[in-house]
C-alpha cells in the first residue's frame, strides 16, 4: 500500500513538472503563430494571448512575395543541407580510426582533439586563416572551419567501439578494406548514432547567424536566420518598406518569418525521432 502510494505520487509530481515544461515551451511557439495570423487591428490593440483573433495569412503573402524571404530561405536550406552532409561525412571518417585499438598513435590524437573543446585560436586568428584560403563570401567558410564538432566525435566513436568486433574480424577474413569495412558495414550499422549527431549538426547549422554575420558581406547569400535577425534588431530599416505596403503590423512580419524557419526542423524532427532515441542511449551498454 506504501509502495503503490509512493509510485502514485511520483507519478503525480512528474505529471505536474512535465505538463510546467511543456506549457512553457509550446506557449511562445503558440503565440508567435497566433500573432502571424491574426487580424493587424486585433494585434495592435494588444488581443492577441493564445489562440489567432480574426485569420489573416497576409502576412505570409508578404512574406513570401519579398525577393528577400525566399532567397534566405534557400541559402540556408543549402547550407544546412552541405553542412551536415559534410559534417557527417568527416565525422564518420575520423572516429573510425580513433576507435580502433590497434591504430598507432590513438591517444595522442584523441588528447590533442579533447584540447580543442578547452582551447581555441580564438574568432579572429580563425577568420584570418579562412581570409588566407581565400573563402570569404563562400559557403564552404560556414562548412569547413566546423566540419567536426568534437563532442560528436567522441559520442560516434564510443558507438564504434561498442560494435561487436567479430563483425569486423569477419570481414578482414574476407578480404575487405578499411574503407570497405567502413563504408559497407560500420556506416550502415551506425543510423541511431549518426541520425542523433545529424540533427544536432542540422540545428546547429540552421540556426548559424554569427558565422554566416563574420564571413559573408554580401547580402544575396545571407541565410534566413541572419535576415530574421536584422528584421528584429532593425525593423526601420529592413523591413518597414514591407510593413507599410501591406498595411500589416510588424509583429506580423516577424513572427510570420519567425513560423516559416521552425518547419523544416518540426518536418525533419518526426523522422529522426526514432532513431535519437536509441542514439541518445549511446554509451550506456556495451556490446
Amino acid at each position: 500500500m506504501v509502495g503503490s502510494r509512493k509510485i502514485t505520487l511520483f507519478t503525480l509530481v512528474n505529471a505536474i513538472v512535465l505538463s510546467v515544461i511543456a506549457i512553457a515551451t509550446l506557449y511562445p511557439v503558440l503565440y508567435i503563430l497566433s500573432i502571424s495570423l491574426s487580424d493587424t487591428s486585433a494585434i495592435i490593440q494588444g488581443k492577441v494571448f493564445l489562440f489567432p483573433k480574426g485569420l489573416n495569412l497576409d502576412a505570409y503573402r508578404e512574406v513570401l512575395k519579398s525577393d528577400k524571404i525566399p532567397r534566405a530561405y534557400f541559402n540556408s536550406v543549402y547550407y544546412t543541407g552541405l553542412g551536415t552532409f559534410i559534417n557527417l561525412l568527416f565525422t564518420a571518417v575520423a572516429a573510425y580510426p580513433l576507435s580502433q585499438r590497434s591504430f598507432f598513435g590513438r591517444k595522442v590524437f584523441m588528447l590533442m582533439i579533447v584540447m580543442t573543446m578547452f582551447f581555441n585560436a580564438g574568432i579572429i586568428p580563425t577568420y584570418m586563416v579562412v581570409q588566407q584560403l581565400g573563402l570569404l563570401d563562400t559557403v564552404w567558410a560556414l562548412v569547413l572551419p566546423n566540419a567536426i564538432w568534437t563532442m560528436e566525435l567522441i559520442i560516434l566513436k564510443s558507438f564504434y567501439e561498442n560494435m561487436s568486433s567479430q563483425i569486423r574480424e569477419a570481414a578482414v577474413i574476407d578480404g575487405a578494406s578499411d574503407y570497405r569495412i567502413l563504408f559497407s558495414i560500420v556506416i550502415p550499422l551506425s543510423k541511431p548514432a549518426l541520425a542523433s549527431i545529424g540533427l544536432f549538426y542540422f540545428m546547429g547549422h540552421w540556426n548559424s547567424f554569427f558565422l554566416p554575420m563574420i564571413y559573408l558581406s554580401d547580402k544575396d547569400m545571407y541565410p534566413l536566420q541572419v535576415v530574421l535577425r536584422d528584421m528584429l534588431i532593425y525593423n526601420a530599416e529592413n523591413d518597414a518598406g514591407l510593413v507599410d505596403r501591406a498595411a500589416l503590423a510588424p509583429q506580423a512580419m516577424k513572427n510570420a518569418t519567425i513560423v516559416l524557419s521552425m518547419i523544416p526542423v518540426m518536418l525533419m524532427y518526426p523522422f529522426a525521432q526514432k532513431y535519437f532515441a536509441k542514439g541518445v542511449m549511446l554509451g550506456s551498454e556495451k556490446g
